[in-house]
């Protein structure tokens, strides 16, 4: 296999940082030992401080805000969103209601605002560089949030975002199985990134062209990668993942296989974060 001439840029993220212990050991071990460059920071859950500390022992390490409004727990108590949590500050786990909910009840739109401005400073707090934004299933591309996202992209610092959409004809030729989901999730994303990139441009937001492990949901393995890496577009991508020591090995081991970072090493991929853009 012959080496591309020009270095293509690659991002490989890991989503869920902060939100476990073993999640974190996973992420700082891929990113010391294996090919991953960028991690997404979940700012209310438990292990939040555990993952600040080790993001500021390895400083080329880029952390992103993983934007939580569903499946999570809130920055603001219930007593200031009613209408987005319980009295335990947990977001419903239900997406497809939460989308509906969200997009439908405009009056949700003071609350969520208030929410994610909550997030954003809890992220502040940290000391640590912004590196992106991205949301917890993706919610970033919802309408109404992109908007609110948008609106505030100055004063929050947001120069990075991840732009949800992976081909699916691509997808289609090196995986297999779950047609439905893989074929559905592609449409509803390839919509919602439609409508997103001329508000990207107009803001002057800067993504990749692509966005890969979306169709893989919790699959993105070493089979994928080795299947994934020689038939990426030229342009920058992302592939993202949810390595864990536990419950996602399979993800962390596809980070730091041999095998795939010979690959990556082969094709010439440059390993970036998304402020290297």
């Amino acid at each position: 296999m012959a080496p591309h001439s020009a270095p293509r840029r690659l991002i490989v993220n890991a989503d869920d940082f902060g939100r476990s212990p073993s999640i974190n050991r996973a992420v700082i071990r891929a990113h010391q030992e294996g090919i991953l460059t960028t991690a997404s920071l979940m700012v209310n859950e438990a292990s939040l401080e555990e993952a600040v500390g080790l993001a500021r022992q390895n400083p080329r390490l880029g952390v992103g805000l993983h934007l939580t409004l569903l499946c999570g727990h809130s920055a603001l108590c219930f007593d200031r969103i009613p209408g987005l949590v319980n009295e335990k500050r947990e977001f419903s786990d239900n997406p497809t209601a939460v989308g509906f909910k969200y997009f439908w009840n405009r009056r949700l739109r003071q609350q969520l605002e208030a929410e994610i401005s909550a997030q954003f400073e809890k992220f502040r707090a940290t000391g640590l560089t912004l590196d992106h934004v991205n949301g917890h299933l993706h919610m970033h591309l919802h309408p109404v949030v992109l908007d609110i996202l948008l609106e505030h992209a100055a004063a929050w610092g947001i120069k990075h975002v991840r732009c949800t959409r992976e081909p699916f004809w691509l997808n289609a030729r090196i995986a297999s199985g779950r047609w439905l989901y893989r074929s559905t999730h592609a449409l509803i994303y390839r919509l919602l990134s439609a409508r997103a990139l001329p508000l990207f441009r107009n803001s002057r937001i800067r993504h990749t062209s692509a966005v890969f492990g979306l169709l893989q949901n919790e699959r993105v393995d070493e089979d994928y990668l080795l299947r994934l890496l020689p038939a990426l577009p030229l342009d920058d991508v992302e592939i993202y993942s949810h390595p864990s020591m536990d419950e996602y090995k399979n993800e962390f081991e596809a980070l730091i296989s041999p095998a795939v970072m010979s690959l990556v090493k082969r094709l010439n991929l440059s390993l970036v974060r998304y402020q290297d853009l």
